[in-house]
């Protein structure tokens, strides 16, 4: 006589909000695609296509404009995210660049589909950088979105999001930004799926090694901190809320 197998757990909703074309690749590519091949729902949210600033190789090729700029980043950042996961969904707000400004549509347009989407997680800018002023913009942008869509009197079709975690992905200086890891995510099942979409950011193919670099030391620092010894490959990330529990361990 077998017994009905316990149910796996539940289909998780993660949202990435990226300020620029190829930030969610190199920062979150490897949480993107171990959570789509777990079958979760992952949705990339890009505010720019970093066409202005951060597009350096492309500006370097003779007659280069505004306009093809963004078509190619647009098309590598699709790329991209078809490599982390066939079901990765994508959209891009061409907010602009260098400077990102906030608008009142911008801001209505994340909260509607933050609403639409009721994440469970969310993944975003640390708070501080110094070196990009459109990321730690766009930190306190989700914030702000998030507080919005869980306002019961809003106006929205789809009902107020709950609580999401929001963690924040490392800068490329942590140092310099006070980025904290307090969670290591082990990718190593997926770090090859990372580099595909890394390789694939054509216009800053420069930071591909930075990253791989990275995410090896990361890893080091996931099994010194008890995680299982197999892992080589890991992401850093800082929460922004408390987590809870019935324990301290």
């Amino acid at each position: 006589m077998t017994g009905t197998p316990p149910p796996g757990p539940a289909p998780r909703t993660v949202l990435i909000v990226s300020a620029h074309a190829a930030d969610f690749v190199w920062r979150a590519g490897g949480a993107a695609a171990l959570y789509a091949a777990r079958g979760d729902a992952v949705h990339v949210r890009c505010l720019s296509f970093g066409e202005r600033g951060e597009s350096q190789g492309l500006w370097k090729q003779p007659g280069m404009d505004i306009g093809t700029v963004k078509e190619v980043r647009r098309e590598e950042a699709a790329r991209a995210a078809a490599a982390l996961g066939e079901s990765l969904d994508i959209d891009f707000y061409d907010a602009g660049d260098y400077p990102l400004v906030v608008t009142e549509q911008l801001q209505e347009r994340l909260v509607q589909d933050m609403r639409a989407l009721q994440p469970d997680v969310i993944l975003t800018h640390a708070a501080r950088d110094p070196y990009n002023l459109d990321h730690q913009l766009t930190h306190e942008f989700v914030l702000r979105c998030r507080m919005i869509a869980q306002a019961a009197g809003y106006p929205s079709a789809h009902p107020p999001i709950g609580a999401p975690q929001v963690l924040l992905f490392e800068p490329h200086q942590p140092e310099q930004c006070g980025f904290v890891p307090q969670l290591l995510l082990d990718i190593t099942p997926v770090a090859e799926t990372k580099l595909k979409a890394m390789q694939i950011m054509g216009a800053q193919g420069h930071l591909v090694d930075y990253y791989t670099d990275l995410a090896r030391r990361r890893g080091v620092q996931y099994v010194r901190n008890g995680g299982d010894r197999g892992a080589v490959h890991a992401e850093a990330y800082q929460r922004v809320f408390p987590v809870t529990a019935k324990e301290l361990v």
